[in-house]
C-alpha cells in the first residue's frame, strides 16, 4: 500500500495514472465522500503491488480464495466494501494484496454495547479480539447480567475472540474509583467479583475479560495486583483469557492517580495481553492525539517490565478540534473516524504534518473563530505501526474500532 500526499492541483485521476492503478481501485480504497475534491496535504492510499481479480459467473468468495491461495477472511480484509458478507457478483473487481514476509500481529478492536451489527460485520474480519465496553459491578462485587449476544455470536462467526470490558462502573452507569477501592479492600466482595466475572464470561460464551481500572489510590497497588493474580487463576482454570488496560507510564516511580496503583511487572506477569493506552489530550492545549515521542517513552518503559509479545499499543481513531485562543479547562470537540480529514476538504484547509509528533493538523475559521484540528492519517498510523514493530510488540489496539476509517485499516 502506497501513501500519496496530495499536491496542489492534483486529482484522483492523475494520482491513479501516476501509479498505474485503476481509478476505481483508488476510489474503493479511500471511500472519499467527494472524490472530485481534494486538499493539499491530504493522504490517499494507493493499492500498488497487489493483484486485481474480476469475478466470473459461478464464483464464490470461498472458491476465489481457494483458487488464489488466500482465505475468505483475507479477502474481507483486502476488500472492506464487502462489509464481511459472502456475496459476489460477476464483473466485480477484487483486490488481492501481496502476502507479507512478516507474521501478522494481533489486532484488538474496542466497541460499545449496542454497536450496529452491520458495522460489526465490517470491522470483525480485521480483528483478532473484540472488546465490548463496558460493564461494572455493585458494592458486593456482583456483576449484573451481561447481555451482548449479537457481538459475541458475530465475533465467533468471524473467528474473533470476544472479551467484555470490566470497569469501575457502578449500577447507575457512573465511573467510580471509590467503588473499585471498596471492593478491592473487602475480601468477600473481591472474591465475589472474581467469581461473578468468571461466571458471566463462561455463561455468555466470551473468550475472557478485559480489565480497565483507573483512579486507584497508591495504597491499593498491592491489593490490585493480588486481585489480578487471583482473577487470572480463576479464568485460567476455565480456559478464559485476561487482558489488562494499562496507563501510559514512562517510569516505575511515576506519580498520579492513573499510574501509581499499576505495578507493571506484577500485572504483566498475570495478564495474557496488556493494552497500553494513550494519554487523553482533550482537556489540554491543541496537540497530537498520540505524539510519537510520548508513545515511544511509554512503550520503552512498558517493555522493560512486561514481555513485548504481551503488549498492544493503542491507535486512536478520529481527531480533536479546538476553538482558539485556547484557555485552561477548555474541552476539545471530538471528530469521529474520517470526519477530520473530510472537514479539511470541505473548508479548503491545507493539511500540515508535524514530523516531530508524526501527526497531521490544520487550521480554519468558522463564525469568526479560528479552529485548530489534530487527527490521524495513514502517515501517522504507519509511524505508530513501525514503533510497534521496532519494539516487537504483540500488536495494536483500536479502542474505537466502530469509527470506520479506511486509512487506518488500509495501513493495518
Amino acid at each position: 500500500m502506497e501513501i500519496h500526499v496530495v499536491q496542489p492541483g492534483e486529482s484522483l485521476y492523475r494520482i491513479a495514472q501516476h501509479y498505474g492503478v485503476p481509478l476505481a481501485a483508488v476510489l474503493r480504497q479511500n471511500e472519499l465522500r467527494d472524490p472530485n475534491r481534494l486538499t493539499p496535504g491530504e493522504c490517499i492510499l494507493v493499492p500498488v503491488g497487489g493483484r486485481q481479480y474480476t469475478v466470473r459467473r459461478g464464483d464464490t468468495l470461498a472458491s476465489i480464495a481457494e483458487a488464489q491461495g488466500t482465505t475468505v477472511r483475507q479477502l474481507w480484509r483486502d476488500n472492506p466494501f464487502f462489509m464481511g458478507q459472502d456475496r459476489v457478483s460477476p464483473g466485480q473487481t477484487l483486490y488481492l494484496a501481496e502476502s507479507s514476509a512478516y507474521p501478522r500481529k494481533i489486532v484488538l478492536g474496542g466497541v460499545r454495547q449496542g454497536t450496529d451489527a452491520r458495522m460489526l460485520r465490517r470491522v470483525l474480519p480485521q480483528l483478532d479480539y473484540l472488546a465490548v465496553a463496558s460493564f461494572g459491578f455493585d458494592r458486593t462485587g456482583r456483576i449484573p447480567g451481561i447481555h451482548a449476544e449479537i457481538p459475541v455470536r458475530l465475533a465467533r462467526r468471524y473467528g474473533v475472540r470476544p472479551v467484555f470490558v470490566l470497569t469501575m462502573q457502578d449500577e447507575n452507569g457512573r465511573f467510580s474509583g471509590e467503588r473499585a477501592r471498596q471492593v478491592l479492600r473487602d475480601p468477600a466482595a473481591r472474591a465475589n467479583l472474581i467469581r461473578s466475572a468468571a461466571q458471566n464470561a463462561a455463561a455468555g460464551e466470551w473468550a475472557g475479560i478485559m480489565l480497565d481500572f483507573e483512579y486507584l489510590m497508591p495504597e491499593d497497588r498491592d491489593a490490585f495486583s493480588d486481585f489480578v493474580r487471583a482473577l487470572k487463576a480463576q479464568l485460567a482454570s476455565e480456559k478464559l483469557v485476561l487482558l489488562l488496560a494499562l496507563p501510559p507510564k514512562t517510569c516505575r516511580g511515576q506519580t498520579g492517580l492513573l499510574c501509581e496503583a499499576h505495578d507493571f511487572r506484577a500485572l504483566g506477569r498475570n495478564a495474557d495481553l496488556c493494552v497500553l493506552k494513550n494519554a487523553s489530550v482533550a482537556l489540554g492545549a491543541p496537540s497530537a492525539l498520540a505524539d510519537i515521542g510520548r508513545m515511544n517513552e511509554a512503550v520503552r518503559y512498558a517493555v522493560s517490565e512486561i514481555p513485548a509479545k504481551k503488549l498492544l499499543c493503542s491507535l486512536p481513531a478520529g481527531g480533536l478540534q479546538w476553538a482558539l485562543p485556547w484557555h485552561q479547562g477548555q474541552r476539545a470537540r471530538p471528530l469521529a473516524g474520517a470526519q477530520a480529514a473530510e472537514q479539511a476538504v470541505q473548508v479548503g484547509a491545507p493539511i500540515r504534518y508535524d514530523d516531530a509528533a508524526q501527526a497531521p493538523h490544520y487550521n480554519f475559521w468558522r463564525g469568526g473563530t479560528e479552529q485548530e484540528v489534530w487527527f490521524e492519517d495513514a502517515r501517522s498510523y504507519r509511524a505508530k505501526c513501525a514503533l510497534a514493530a521496532e519494539y516487537r510488540l504483540g500488536g495494536v489496539a483500536v479502542p474505537e474500532a466502530a469509527q470506520w476509517y479506511s486509512q487506518l485499516w488500509g495501513i493495518l
